[in-house]
């Protein structure tokens, strides 16, 4: 076989409900496109309502007669993710992708006073899916999708330090976010599985791909140079997009996904247009104790409690 294609091997979708995140631009659209493409209903989770309404033009451009909606979604508000799973008017959900995201931004906290790496990248989306959860639960072999990042290999997390409030670097924060997003994925499987529930939580990551994700900070920050420098970097190394969606809709679609798996690109987990692979994964992402505490104090930051028996 040539490669694993998202227009050749991905299962029907239709008759499936699927959330994604971030969903207007970068990996987001191309994951909702191809799985509008498949046939599923696709919820796209936007912050802006114009950016969104415009992905939901151009998706249905490209695939005529895609079933989409759009639902605003500010991951960096809590009461913006309320809003949205109170909108949510399904009864069932067979995959949620926790896609959207942000990377080496300055300092600066969310509508909620948590650094805004950790509020918008592990936060929002462990509130999105516990709000979310009854629907999953009640839709047999439903996924929830987690996308990381080989830089969490950078950092752990800092459990005494969640929000950087001692000290502040960009990339540590980035690193340490997308550790969060490994280790809820790992504690969300123990959960689910010691429920016997029908649902598999995984988690992949595009390697490196070109998206507008790593021209935010620089912009943030008023580098023009920052800016260049990741212009020619994406030019010249970064796959496409639609090459850092694969491993995703891998994890999403592909079946005999292992729960707790990390998939990523084929070619050293960087780039690779062949079957997506398992990834090396931090050892500290697969901690039971940090797990539970991580958890924990996700419950209390955000107020949103799962259901202990599910």
């Amino acid at each position: 076989m040539a490669g694993w294609s998202a227009a050749r091997i991905i299962p029907d979708q239709t008759g499936r409900v699927a959330v994604v995140t971030g969903a207007n631009s970068g990996l987001g659209y191309v994951t909702a496109r191809e799985l509008a493409r498949k046939g599923a209903h696709v919820v796209l989770g936007c912050r802006s309502e114009v950016r969104g309404r415009e992905a939901g033009r151009r998706l249905g451009e490209e695939v005529p007669g895609a079933d989409v909606e759009l639902l605003r979604l500010d991951l960096g508000d809590l009461g913006s993710v309320r809003e949205f799973a109170a909108a949510y008017r399904h009864e069932r959900l067979d995959l949620l992708v926790n896609n959207a995201g942000v990377m080496a931004l300055p300092y600066g906290t969310t509508a909620d006073g948590f650094e805004t790496q950790f509020g918008v990248n592990h936060l929002g989306h462990f509130a999105l899916t516990g709000l979310l959860l009854p629907a999953l639960l009640a839709t047999p072999d439903a996924r929830v999708v987690t996308v990381s990042s080989m830089a969490h290999l950078l950092a752990n997390i800092d459990l005494r330090d969640l929000n950087s409030e001692r000290r502040y670097r960009r990339w540590v924060a980035y690193a340490r976010s997308k550790s969060a997003n490994l280790l809820f994925v790992h504690e969300l499987t123990r959960r689910l599985e010691a429920s016997y529930a029908e649902v598999t939580a995984a988690a992949a990551h595009p390697g490196y791909a070109a998206t507008n994700l790593q021209a935010a900070g620089p912009r943030a920050s008023g580098s023009r140079f920052g800016e260049r420098v990741v212009e020619l970097g994406n030019r010249v190394l970064a796959q496409s997009a639609e090459g850092g969606a694969l491993p995703v809709l891998y994890a999403a679609t592909a079946p005999g996904v292992r729960p707790d798996s990390f998939t990523g690109p084929s070619f050293a987990a960087w780039r690779g247009t062949g079957t997506p692979a398992p990834s090396p994964r931090a050892p500290w992402t697969l901690d039971d104790r940090a797990g539970e505490l991580l958890w924990a104090a996700s419950e209390r930051l955000t107020g949103v409690t799962y259901d202990s028996g599910f």
